[in-house]
């Protein structure tokens, strides 16, 4: 009888419930299946390289500057070129704003003298200004004639990239089918 008890408390138990009850499983010797530890997904490697690869797949994708870049364009006039490249600034410089704010490492006039003492902490950062000409061997120097202002990136934000995306991958081929 305690048989036919169990029979019908499992029956139930399992239509509502979806499990057995501890006590029948037990006097039936069945005992909870433990689960695998399940393993978690390996964190993806994010290598420096990838945001340059992103920033560069962005600017083919946008612009076709890749493209551009390795066609061989001396059989084009200048007339030609220029025209492409217009268009080719245009599209560039809209992505780079878009994704990363830059700002010039010294403020300043091209062409017109620079004092170093003004541009602060940066100009004892080897890696922000490069000193050339008739640089003194001792490496003093006061100022001299501001060839180029120089860019530093101020925020770069550029959209996470998909989990399976090779960042190798700057713009996949295209196959058109007819």
């Amino acid at each position: 009888m305690k048989r036919l008890g169990f029979a019908f408390r499992a029956f139930f138990a399992i239509l509502f419930k979806g499990s057995l009850a501890q006590d029948i499983a037990e006097a039936f010797g069945y005992v909870p299946r433990r689960e695998a530890p399940r393993e978690r997904p390996a964190a993806p490697t994010i290598r420096v390289s990838d945001g340059a690869l992103q920033m560069l797949g962005i600017l083919q994708r946008d612009a076709r500057l890749i493209d551009f870049l390795m066609e061989d364009i001396s059989g084009y006039t200048d007339e030609q070129v220029g025209a492409a490249v217009r268009n080719l600034h245009e599209q560039s410089r809209e992505s780079l704003r878009r994704y990363v704010e830059l700002s010039p490492v010294i403020d300043g006039v091209e062409g017109t003298y620079a004092n170093l003492s003004a541009a602060g902490s940066v100009a004892k950062d080897p890696n922000a200004i490069k000193l050339l000409g008739n640089v003194p061997a001792n490496g003093e120097v006061v100022g001299g004639t501001l060839r180029h202002r120089g860019w530093r990136a101020l925020r770069i934000e550029l959209p996470p990239l998909a989990s399976k995306q090779d960042p190798s991958i700057l713009a996949p081929a295209e196959i058109e089918i007819e």
